[in-house]
């Protein structure tokens, strides 16, 4: 049995709806949508092509992410108590790409990012591009690259997931 071809709406739905996880601090849930091999990376700087061969503010596979979602939920984790809480305001997402013989699809979507822990407010800005592949539960995240504008500045802790 084959699996249906995901629609350019089904594709950008998926990404509003990953938002909205992250939104609601639904991080299991989140989490679940990432394929086994998926990554999520936060290059440090701009137009970088090669997460292995160059810092990243972030470069991490499904286990790394699962450790921290984990350590969000935790009793000892001081950093979140009170909890941190985000809210993404997504510009309309875009499909760069489709691969119909492999299931393999880009989608682009620039944002803004707002991250607040008690009295501190951050707010970031720039691109998601998922790198989505068709699976017999759904399509699930092999790759999330977020590109902040200001990628190579200095930043403080950013504890959730942009």
């Amino acid at each position: 049995m084959s699996t249906p071809l995901p629609t350019d709406r089904e594709l950008t739905d998926f990404v509003y709806a990953e938002a909205r996880l992250l939104d609601e601090l639904r991080f299991e849930d989140w989490l679940a949508l990432f394929a086994e091999d998926g990554v999520y990376w936060m290059p440090l700087a701009p137009g970088q092509t090669d997460a292995r061969l160059h810092a990243s503010l972030m470069h991490e596979d499904k286990l790394l992410l699962q450790v921290r979602v984990e350590r969000l939920r935790g009793a000892r984790t001081y950093s979140q108590q009170p909890a941190s809480r985000c809210h993404h305001l997504l510009q309309a997402p875009t499909v760069e790409s489709r691969d119909e013989a492999a299931g393999v699809y880009l989608t682009r979507c620039a944002f803004h990012y707002v991250e607040t822990r008690r009295d501190e407010q951050q707010l970031y800005a720039g691109w998601a591009t998922h790198t989505l592949v068709a699976t017999p539960a759904g399509l699930r995240i092999r790759l999330k690259r977020v590109d902040l504008v200001n990628c190579d500045a200095t930043f403080g802790n950013m504890q959730l997931f942009m």
